[in-house]
Protein backbone atom coordinates (compact mmCIF):
# COMPACT_ATOMS: atom_id res chain seq x y z
CA UNK A 1 0.00 0.00 0.00
CA UNK A 2 1.28 3.38 -1.19
CA UNK A 3 1.47 6.19 1.72
CA UNK A 4 -0.55 8.17 -0.26
CA UNK A 5 -3.50 5.02 0.27
CA UNK A 6 -2.04 3.93 3.71
CA UNK A 7 -3.23 8.06 4.78
CA UNK A 8 -6.64 7.80 3.32
CA UNK A 9 -7.42 4.84 4.43
CA UNK A 10 -6.10 5.49 8.08
CA UNK A 11 -7.99 8.56 8.53
CA UNK A 12 -11.61 6.73 6.71
CA UNK A 13 -10.81 4.24 9.58
CA UNK A 14 -10.76 6.95 12.35
CA UNK A 15 -13.84 8.74 10.89
CA UNK A 16 -15.51 5.50 11.45
CA UNK A 17 -14.66 4.65 15.11
CA UNK A 18 -15.25 8.81 15.61
CA UNK A 19 -18.48 8.67 14.07
CA UNK A 20 -21.13 7.23 16.56
CA UNK A 21 -19.40 9.73 19.16
CA UNK A 22 -19.78 12.83 16.67
CA UNK A 23 -23.19 11.50 15.81
CA UNK A 24 -24.51 11.44 19.33
CA UNK A 25 -23.35 14.36 20.54
CA UNK A 26 -24.76 16.45 17.11
CA UNK A 27 -27.81 15.09 17.99
CA UNK A 28 -27.74 15.89 21.79
CA UNK A 29 -27.11 19.09 21.37
CA UNK A 30 -30.41 19.93 19.49
CA UNK A 31 -32.05 18.82 22.62
CA UNK A 32 -32.76 21.17 25.49
CA UNK A 33 -35.10 22.52 28.09
CA UNK A 34 -36.13 25.55 29.70
CA UNK A 35 -38.05 24.27 32.95
CA UNK A 36 -41.35 26.13 33.72
CA UNK A 37 -42.81 24.95 36.78
CA UNK A 38 -46.64 26.38 35.66
CA UNK A 39 -47.22 28.65 33.15
CA UNK A 40 -50.61 30.55 32.42
CA UNK A 41 -50.86 28.82 28.96
CA UNK A 42 -49.39 25.41 27.61
CA UNK A 43 -48.70 26.13 23.68
CA UNK A 44 -48.72 22.63 21.65
CA UNK A 45 -46.41 23.90 18.29
CA UNK A 46 -47.57 22.19 15.09
CA UNK A 47 -46.09 19.11 13.52
CA UNK A 48 -48.13 16.68 10.91
CA UNK A 49 -45.52 14.23 12.47
CA UNK A 50 -45.58 14.52 16.01
CA UNK A 51 -49.23 16.41 16.25
CA UNK A 52 -50.20 13.41 18.65
CA UNK A 53 -47.08 13.20 20.88
CA UNK A 54 -47.55 16.78 21.51
CA UNK A 55 -50.99 17.18 22.32
CA UNK A 56 -50.82 14.39 25.00
CA UNK A 57 -47.79 15.65 26.63
CA UNK A 58 -50.25 18.75 26.70
CA UNK A 59 -52.70 16.96 28.26
CA UNK A 60 -50.48 15.47 30.76
CA UNK A 61 -48.91 18.87 31.58
CA UNK A 62 -52.10 20.17 32.58
CA UNK A 63 -53.19 17.00 34.56
CA UNK A 64 -50.55 18.01 36.79
CA UNK A 65 -51.43 21.34 37.03
CA UNK A 66 -48.89 23.07 35.29
CA UNK A 67 -51.50 25.11 33.62
CA UNK A 68 -55.39 25.48 32.82
CA UNK A 69 -54.79 26.10 29.08
CA UNK A 70 -54.04 24.85 25.93
CA UNK A 71 -52.98 26.68 23.01
CA UNK A 72 -52.81 24.82 19.03
CA UNK A 73 -51.22 26.73 16.17
CA UNK A 74 -52.40 26.00 12.74
CA UNK A 75 -50.25 25.10 9.98
CA UNK A 76 -53.13 24.92 7.98
CA UNK A 77 -52.06 21.59 6.78
CA UNK A 78 -54.54 18.66 6.25
CA UNK A 79 -54.42 14.61 7.94
CA UNK A 80 -55.49 11.46 5.89
CA UNK A 81 -58.76 11.29 4.83
CA UNK A 82 -61.06 10.41 7.37
CA UNK A 83 -63.84 8.02 6.42
CA UNK A 84 -66.25 9.20 9.39
CA UNK A 85 -66.24 13.01 8.80
CA UNK A 86 -65.45 12.35 4.57
CA UNK A 87 -62.99 15.07 4.14
CA UNK A 88 -58.88 15.06 5.56
CA UNK A 89 -59.23 17.43 8.89
CA UNK A 90 -56.30 19.56 9.27
CA UNK A 91 -53.86 18.58 12.00
CA UNK A 92 -55.21 20.71 14.33
CA UNK A 93 -58.58 19.20 14.41
CA UNK A 94 -56.61 16.13 15.15
CA UNK A 95 -54.77 17.69 18.14
CA UNK A 96 -58.02 18.50 19.00
CA UNK A 97 -59.35 14.61 19.15
CA UNK A 98 -56.28 13.92 21.14
CA UNK A 99 -56.69 16.30 23.81
CA UNK A 100 -60.64 15.54 23.63
CA UNK A 101 -60.04 11.60 23.83
CA UNK A 102 -57.33 12.58 26.78
CA UNK A 103 -60.38 14.01 28.77
CA UNK A 104 -58.93 17.29 28.32
CA UNK A 105 -61.65 19.75 28.88
CA UNK A 106 -63.30 21.94 25.92
CA UNK A 107 -63.02 24.68 27.57
CA UNK A 108 -59.02 24.52 28.34
CA UNK A 109 -58.00 24.50 24.56
CA UNK A 110 -58.01 26.91 22.23
CA UNK A 111 -57.16 27.42 18.29
CA UNK A 112 -54.73 30.32 17.34
CA UNK A 113 -56.62 30.02 14.17
CA UNK A 114 -53.93 32.29 11.73
CA UNK A 115 -52.09 29.97 9.83
CA UNK A 116 -48.70 29.53 10.51
CA UNK A 117 -45.66 28.58 8.37
CA UNK A 118 -42.84 28.37 10.65
CA UNK A 119 -41.48 28.11 13.94
CA UNK A 120 -41.10 32.17 13.33
CA UNK A 121 -44.65 32.32 12.22
CA UNK A 122 -45.89 30.44 15.47
CA UNK A 123 -43.61 32.36 17.36
CA UNK A 124 -45.46 35.82 16.55
CA UNK A 125 -48.84 34.79 16.57
CA UNK A 126 -48.01 33.10 20.13
CA UNK A 127 -46.40 36.22 20.69
CA UNK A 128 -49.61 38.33 20.03
CA UNK A 129 -52.28 36.37 21.76
CA UNK A 130 -50.27 36.59 25.27
CA UNK A 131 -49.88 40.68 24.59
CA UNK A 132 -53.31 40.69 23.94
CA UNK A 133 -54.20 38.43 27.00
CA UNK A 134 -51.75 39.88 29.37
CA UNK A 135 -49.89 36.29 29.69
CA UNK A 136 -46.84 36.64 32.57
CA UNK A 137 -45.79 33.22 31.28
CA UNK A 138 -45.97 30.87 29.01
CA UNK A 139 -44.68 26.50 28.38
CA UNK A 140 -43.54 25.80 24.90
CA UNK A 141 -43.91 21.46 24.00
CA UNK A 142 -42.30 20.51 21.12
CA UNK A 143 -40.46 17.30 19.95
CA UNK A 144 -37.05 16.50 21.34
CA UNK A 145 -34.84 17.49 18.23
CA UNK A 146 -36.93 20.60 17.32
CA UNK A 147 -36.34 22.31 21.05
CA UNK A 148 -32.66 23.79 20.88
CA UNK A 149 -34.42 25.64 17.90
CA UNK A 150 -37.90 26.66 18.87
CA UNK A 151 -36.52 27.66 22.02
CA UNK A 152 -34.41 30.30 20.57
CA UNK A 153 -36.99 31.67 18.52
CA UNK A 154 -39.32 31.78 21.42
CA UNK A 155 -37.07 33.31 22.98
CA UNK A 156 -35.98 35.90 20.94
CA UNK A 157 -39.44 36.60 20.00
CA UNK A 158 -40.61 37.58 23.45
CA UNK A 159 -36.99 39.62 24.12
CA UNK A 160 -38.29 42.73 25.76
CA UNK A 161 -41.59 41.39 27.06
CA UNK A 162 -43.09 40.73 30.48
CA UNK A 163 -43.86 36.89 28.88
CA UNK A 164 -41.46 34.40 30.47
CA UNK A 165 -40.83 31.66 28.07
CA UNK A 166 -40.68 28.03 29.46
CA UNK A 167 -40.15 24.58 27.11
CA UNK A 168 -40.36 21.56 27.47
CA UNK A 169 -39.92 18.18 24.71
CA UNK A 170 -41.70 15.08 24.57
CA UNK A 171 -39.26 12.81 26.64
CA UNK A 172 -41.59 9.89 27.00
CA UNK A 173 -43.41 7.92 23.93
CA UNK A 174 -41.62 10.27 21.28
CA UNK A 175 -41.41 8.64 17.66
CA UNK A 176 -38.07 10.48 17.57
CA UNK A 177 -35.09 8.26 17.20
CA UNK A 178 -32.96 8.00 19.99
CA UNK A 179 -29.44 10.08 19.59
CA UNK A 180 -27.33 7.20 20.04
CA UNK A 181 -29.14 5.61 17.50
CA UNK A 182 -30.67 8.09 15.21
CA UNK A 183 -28.26 8.04 11.86
CA UNK A 184 -29.36 4.36 11.97
CA UNK A 185 -32.80 5.45 10.26
CA UNK A 186 -34.12 7.32 7.48
CA UNK A 187 -36.30 9.73 10.17
CA UNK A 188 -33.15 10.29 12.10
CA UNK A 189 -31.59 11.75 9.03
CA UNK A 190 -34.39 13.68 8.07
CA UNK A 191 -34.74 15.12 11.85
CA UNK A 192 -31.17 15.70 12.62
CA UNK A 193 -29.08 17.43 9.85
CA UNK A 194 -32.23 19.27 8.52
CA UNK A 195 -32.63 20.63 12.22
CA UNK A 196 -29.17 21.87 11.94
CA UNK A 197 -29.63 23.21 8.22
CA UNK A 198 -32.95 25.49 9.66
CA UNK A 199 -30.73 26.84 12.57
CA UNK A 200 -27.87 28.00 10.64
CA UNK A 201 -30.45 29.75 8.57
CA UNK A 202 -32.28 31.24 11.66
CA UNK A 203 -28.61 32.52 12.74
CA UNK A 204 -28.28 34.42 9.54
CA UNK A 205 -31.37 36.07 9.20
CA UNK A 206 -31.51 37.32 12.42
CA UNK A 207 -27.68 38.68 12.41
Amino acid sequence: MSPRYYVVFKATLLCLVLWPLVAWIAASLLITEEPLDTAECIVVLAGSASYQERALEAARLLREGRSRRILLTNDNSRGPWSKTELRNPFFYELALGELKNAKVPTQSVEVLEKPVGSTQDEAEVVKQYASEHQLRSILVVTSPYHSRRALWIFSHAFRGTSTRVGLVYISKGSNAPSPATWWFTARGWRLVPSEYGKMIWYLIKTR
